[in-house]
């Protein structure tokens, strides 16, 4: 079979399958949708639960999209670039994509060497959501999308109910609101929202000059498979690692590697106790256009990512988005929690219910 014929093939069994796994004999079409409020907007696909777009003025009043994309839904299909879906059933990678729980061992979808990465091949961020609710303006614009997890899927036990909202709550504020409950067998559940960020704009360049301040004392060092194995919980102080005062994103980048190239790609434990409250995670601003961006969230830690593989990638409007054009702070559980006791669980009993909330603040 020519490749070409054998993407066409593979495109088709996973829209399939999607389809299948959603809910009983419904056909779900996939869509693009639209929260506005004043000169604030933004752009969500049921596919994946995606963020497409987030339109903010600069400190002059000029609009610009301020996060990286793609034109059309047909190209979220195919992205591997991750631009701005959500990750599960579990996010960040899982040693040898296997886990035991409760004396069985499960083997899920390995797809990132010898691990599994966000969820698995066809994670969540792979499938039609069901949109619930969904209202475009007024004071609450806001849509709700819903997702039933089959048991097995993709290794996973357990049936599990995923919804996530997206809601436009006041000037200029993005909050996102995940919940998933276990049905009828225990499962690990760790969601994660992977936007890629430039407050300059999208097709700005890269986001090196971006001030960063974390609000994470420390981090959990990562070894060559971008995995905490070790189990240790280390300062930030005296490392590249720290941003607890506003830092340039690029001041330091050259000395740490997110995986194989230079960047950052590290997951930090954020201050504050209880974790499960809201408090501030982190603020960013952009020096050139005035935006600045405030993310308040209620997860234990937060995965700092800036984009260090993007290679001259084909983005939103003819841009060519290439290494560091964006950042994504992911709040989220410990990696690889499954295989470390000595960080908190991620296993929901049956009938239990997780929650992820997260805020992001914009201003200009």
């Amino acid at each position: 079979m020519a490749r070409g014929e054998l993407f066409l093939a593979l495109l088709f069994v996973v829209v399939a399958s999607a389809l299948a796994a959603n809910a009983a004999g419904a056909r779900k079409t996939v869509d693009v949708y639209e929260l506005k409020k004043g000169n604030f907007s933004v752009k969500v696909t049921n596919w994946g639960a995606t963020i497409m777009s987030v339109i903010l003025p600069d400190s002059r009043g000029n609009l610009a999209d301020i996060v990286l994309g793609l034109d059309t839904v047909g190209e979220y299909i195919n992205d591997t670039s991750f631009f701005g879906p959500v990750a599960g059933r579990v996010a960040q990678r899982i040693a040898r994509g296997r886990f035991v729980l409760d004396g069985k061992v499960y083997h899920l979808n390995i797809n990132d060497g010898r691990n599994t990465l966000q969820g698995g091949g066809r994670g969540f961020h792979k499938v039609i959501w069901t949109v619930k609710e969904y209202v475009g303006a007024g004071d609450s614009p806001h849509i709700t999308l819903y997702y039933r997890s089959f048991d097995g899927e993709q290794g996973f036990p357990g049936n599990l109910d995923v919804h996530v909202t997206y809601r436009v709550e006041g000037p200029y504020t993005l909050g996102v609101h995940m919940n998933a409950t276990a049905l009828d067998r225990e499962t690990p559940v760790n969601l994660l929202q992977h936007t890629h960020w430039n407050l300059g704009g999208h097709g700005a360049g890269d986001v090196l000059g971006h001030a960063l301040q974390l609000r994470a004392s420390r981090h959990t060092p990562l070894d060559d498979d971008m995995l905490p194995s070790s189990g240790r919980v280390a300062p930030v102080a005296g490392t590249p690692f720290d941003f607890r005062a506003p830092t340039l994103i690029g001041a330091r980048d050259g000395q740490v590697m997110g995986g194989r190239v230079a960047g950052y790609d590290a997951n930090y434990v954020v201050d504050g106790e209880p974790w499960c409250m809201m408090r501030p995670v982190a603020a960013v601003r952009d020096g050139a256009s005035g935006r600045a961006l405030e993310l308040w969230g209620n997860q234990p830690c937060v995965q700092l990512y800036t984009a260090n593989w993007l290679n001259r990638t084909r983005g939103e409007a003819g841009a060519v988005y290439g290494r560091h054009a964006g950042f994504c702070l992911e709040t989220q559980g410990y990696p690889d929690a499954l295989k470390h006791p000595e960080f908190p669980s991620q296993t929901l009993r049956r009938g239990q219910v997780y929650r992820h909330d997260m805020l992001f603040k914009l201003s200009f």
